[in-house]
């Protein structure tokens, strides 16, 4: 399996921080998690493209996560291809029909199916999928791909959620600002650091940074591990992880 990190930032990019996106691929299977804003040009840097992304998996609906989603269908339309999932916690088909009754002139450019799902197990995409629902301020899914990889989507950390990532062998985790920032919705390290105590995870890389974490990675780190002593990193955009 391989993991891309297309966009690690937040609402707030920076120049080098898209917003949300996550592409995972395995023996020709591929799927997008979450399509934030420059998600969209990130998939022709990573030299993917549009033109092979046919199902998205959203994590939750906010304008981070879904931004590019429209431009997403408009790309592939223009490119001649002919179709595209789309699937994602309760809401994600009133998401899709109210993106489209803006742009009306994008009904049925593609042939769209639109499918929600539930805390538990499912496939998309040909993967075999576990899903966690989050501590969020819209409802958010959290997802497990057998015990190789695990994204938190937005969430707190809390101790359920790091269970649900237990033995994985990479988790991408929410940990958008360093702990002077007074937060909810979002983890800082000292929280996460707690929330992860006592899991075996094989290594975990901090996504959706906001701008007050630059220059503070070092400091944030050893908040994390002053609770938790796993392998931690700062994610980075078009970094690509290959997991056995």
């Amino acid at each position: 399996m391989r993991v891309t990190f297309l966009g690690t930032g937040s609402a707030m990019p920076t120049g080098e921080r898209f917003q949300t996106g996550i592409l995972v691929q395995e023996d020709g299977r591929t799927l997008l998690i979450d399509c934030g804003s420059g998600v969209l040009h990130r998939l022709q840097q990573s030299g993917v493209g549009y033109e092979n992304v046919s199902t998205v998996l959203l994590t939750h609906h906010h304008l981070d996560h879904v931004a590019d989603l429209l431009p997403l269908m408009k790309a592939r339309w223009l490119a001649g291809e002919e179709h595209l999932e789309v699937v994602g916690p309760q809401g994600t088909k009133g998401l899709v029909d109210g993106l489209l009754s803006v742009h009306e002139y994008m009904q049925e450019k593609l042939e769209l199916r639109v499918r929600e799902v539930h805390p538990g197990e499912f496939a998309v995409a040909g993967f075999d999928v576990s899903a966690y629902e989050t501590r969020h301020s819209l409802p958010c899914l959290a997802y497990r791909f057998d015990d190789r990889f695990t994204f938190s989507g937005d969430s707190e950390a809390f101790t359920g959620l790091a269970n649900f990532a237990d033995e994985s062998a990479i988790l991408a985790h929410d940990c958008s600002f360093p702990d002077d920032v007074d937060v909810s919705n979002h983890p800082t390290p000292e929280r996460l650091g707690k929330a992860l105590e006592g899991t075996d995870i094989g290594r975990v890389y901090l996504t959706h940074l906001y701008p007050h974490t630059e220059g503070r990675h070092g400091e944030m780190l050893e908040s994390i591990a002053s609770h938790y002593d796993g392998d931690v990193r700062f994610a980075e955009d078009l970094t690509t992880i290959t997991v056995e």
